[in-house]
Formats: structure tokens, sequence, C-alpha cells
């Protein structure tokens, strides 16, 4: 058990922008899951039926931190009435959607919530360290609206990240990013 780490290779107020790297990344990868997993945290009811929407089979819980005296449990939205959804608010709506599926439309589609979407895949063997891809760590994420690989804040960016092996280090790292144009651009952080 463990995390992948996370390094923001590019950030932008651009979301087609931001999407658009993030699928050069995605096409760097050796290795790419047959799903892409997305979460939004939604806050009106509009944008929990317009996100499972997007989704082939939704799920929503109550989004962290969830109050004590109020019950942690799935919301239903294809199903739910509209006010059960508003007492279940804010959601984090989510589901795994088959590769190829997405379209550069997401970011648009997704509208101003804050969510993420992640491509799990396999770098392929750093030749320059030795070091092989991971199975369980590698991949691209990105995060609209925020600039967090968990728990981001609502912002105006768009931030991509590379996850990689936690035995990796900020070397590899700076290479992934400058073959889309960007940088490594803080220190690393816990990933998925």
């Amino acid at each position: 058990m463990g995390h992948s780490r996370a390094y923001p290779v590019f950030r932008t107020t651009d979301a087609a922008e931001a999407y658009a790297r993030a699928e050069r990344l995605v096409a760097l990868l050796e290795r790419v899951d047959d799903t892409v997993f997305v979460e939004a945290e939604v806050r009106t009811v509009a944008e929990a039926r317009r996100v499972a929407a997007l989704l082939p089979d939704p799920a929503a819980d109550p989004a962290p931190p969830v109050d004590a005296e109020r019950a942690v449990r799935e919301v239903d939205v294809a199903r739910a009435e509209d006010a059960e959804i508003r007492a279940a608010l804010p959601l984090c709506v989510s589901g795994d959607v088959p590769l190829g599926a997405l379209g550069r439309d997401l970011p648009r589609a997704l509208g101003a919530v804050t969510a993420s979407v992640d491509w799990h895949g396999r770098w392929p063997d750093d030749r320059d360290t030795g070091r092989p891809g991971s199975n369980q760590y590698d991949g691209v994420q990105l995060v609209l609206h925020g600039e967090e690989a968990e728990g981001s804040e609502w912002t105006p960016h768009h931030t991509v990240l590379v996850h990689l092996d936690k035995r990796e280090d900020v070397s590899r790292a700076r290479r992934l990013a400058a073959r889309v144009g960007g940088e490594v651009l803080r220190d690393v952080r816990i990933g998925w």
C-alpha cells in the first residue's frame, strides 16, 4: 500500500489547453487503463445532474468533510428527487468512463465545478535511471478548477499532474513535463 508522487507540470486558466496537455502526456504512457476515473464536487442539483449525465454509472457520496450528524450514504442522482439531492449537497459525483469516450468538450461539459480526470497507466522504463514504470502508481491527472491531486479548493486554474512511483525523483517528472512544453511547478505532493 502506498501513494504515488504527484508533480504539477502545467497550469492555465484555459481548460481546453489543460485537457490537450493532459492528452499529450497520456499518449506518452506505455500502457493506459481501459477506464478513466472522473470525479467532481457539485454544490447544486443542476451540477449533480449535469455531471452524472456524463458518466455511465455514476456514484454520488457526500463530499468531505461530512458533518458528524449527516449520514454518509450514496445518492442515486439519476433516480433521486431534487429534494433528496439538495439535502445531501455538496456531493462528490464520480465514475469510470471507457477510455476514448471522453472528448475535448469534457471541461466545458463539467462547467465550473472542481473536478479530477485520472488516467492510470504505466510510464515506459526510464532509460536514464534504469527504473521500470509502475502499474500501480503511474498516470496523468487533470484537475479542473484546482491545483492539488487530492481535495483541491476551487480556483480559476486547471492543473495537469504526472503521477510516479514513490521511488522516482523529480528528474523523471521534469523530463515528462518538458515533452509537452511544461515544467515541474512546485514540490512533490502525495498522489493517489
